[in-house]
C-alpha cells in the first residue's frame, strides 16, 4: 500500500475490543487491489461513546466507518438515515457518506446471501433454518426473507427471542424445531458456539449432527477455526459445508463498494483474511 498523503481518505472500524479486528486487513487489501487512495484503521471506542465517535467522524471527514460491538445500536441517533435493513434490525455495522449525509446499513445478512451466491447457492425458493436469535441471526433471517427464501425457521433456546427474529423474515419466518433442520436445504449456524473450539469437540456442535443429510448446504458464521465441529459433521453427513470466511468478506465488500463506488476484489480480500 502506498504511503498515505494529504489526499488519502481515512476509514475506521470502531468497537471495544477492536484490536483483534480483521476489517483493516480486508479493507486495505481491497483498496490496494482497486488502486483506491484510501486507508483503514481500527479505533478503540469505549462503550457509550458510539454516537460521539460518529460525530467525530463527521467533523473529521472520515470516508466511512465499520461498526462492531458494543456500538451497533448506539450509533443510530448520530446518523442522518438508515437503510431498510438497518431500520428493521435496529442495528448498524456500516456507515457510508451520501453527499452530506451519513447513512447506516447492516450488511451481515446480505454478506451471507452474497457468500452463498458466490458459492453457486441461490436462496430464492429454498427452505432455510437459522440457529440463534442474536444480532447476526436477526440480520441473516431478515436477509434470507428479503432474498425470497421459501421458509426461514429460527431455532433458539428462548422461544420469545426466536419469535422476534423469525418475524424479520416476514410471512416466510417462523419459530423452528429439530425437524426444520432435517428438512432445510440451507442450514446456518448464527450462534458463537464452536468459536475457538476444536472441531473434534462434541461440545462445539450447535445441533444434533444426525439431523444433517446429503444435499444440504451448511454454513457456519464462525470463522475461527475455519473448520468447525458443525462443518466437519456436515461433511461426514454428505452435506456441503461453507465456512464463515465468505460471510465475513462479503459483508465487508458491500461496505467497501459503497465507499469507493465500485465492487472490490473479493479474491484479494479472502487472501488477506486467510493470511
Amino acid at each position: 500500500m502506498a504511503e498515505p498523503t494529504a489526499r488519502t481518505r481515512l476509514a475506521a472500524v470502531i468497537g471495544s475490543p477492536v484490536r483483534h479486528s480483521r476489517s483493516p486487513a480486508l479493507a486495505n487489501a481491497a483498496f490496494r487491489a482497486a488502486g483506491a487512495d484510501w486507508t483503514m484503521v481500527a479505533l478503540e471506542v469505549a462503550e457509550g461513546q458510539g454516537a460521539a465517535a460518529v460525530d467525530a467522524a463527521r467533523t473529521l471527514g472520515l470516508g466511512g466507518l465499520m461498526v462492531t460491538m458494543p456500538h451497533k445500536a448506539a450509533v443510530i441517533p448520530a446518523l442522518d438515515r438508515l437503510t431498510p435493513g438497518a431500520a428493521a434490525l435496529g442495528a448498524v455495522n456500516s456507515i457510508s457518506r451520501r453527499g452530506d449525509e451519513l447513512v447506516g446499513d447492516n450488511t451481515d445478512g446480505a454478506g451471507l446471501v452474497a457468500a452463498l451466491a458466490a458459492a453457486g447457492v441461490a436462496v430464492a425458493g429454498r427452505r432455510c433454518a437459522v440457529l440463534g436469535a442474536g444480532g447476526a441471526a436477526r440480520s441473516i433471517t431478515w436477509a434470507l426473507g428479503a432474498a425470497s427464501a421459501a421458509s426461514v425457521a429460527v431455532l433458539n433456546r428462548t422461544p420469545e427471542r426466536a419469535e422476534g427474529a423469525a418475524a424479520l423474515a416476514g410471512e416466510v419466518g417462523r419459530v423452528g424445531a429439530a425437524d426444520d433442520v432435517a428438512e432445510a436445504e440451507i442450514v446456518v449456524n448464527a450462534t458463537s458456539l464452536g468459536m475457538g473450539m476444536a472441531p473434534d469437540d462434541p461440545a462445539a456442535l450447535p445441533l444434533d449432527p444426525t439431523l444433517l443429510r446429503p444435499g444440504q448446504v451448511v454454513v457456519d458464521a464462525v470463522y475461527q477455526p475455519l473448520e468447525t465441529a458443525l462443518l466437519r459433521a456436515a461433511a461426514r453427513a454428505g452435506a456441503r459445508p461453507l465456512d464463515g470466511l465468505g460471510m465475513l468478506v462479503h459483508q465487508a465488500a458491500i461496505t467497501i463498494e459503497a465507499w469507493i463506488g465500485r465492487p472490490p476484489d473479493v479474491g484479494a480480500m479472502i487472501e488477506a483474511a486467510r493470511a
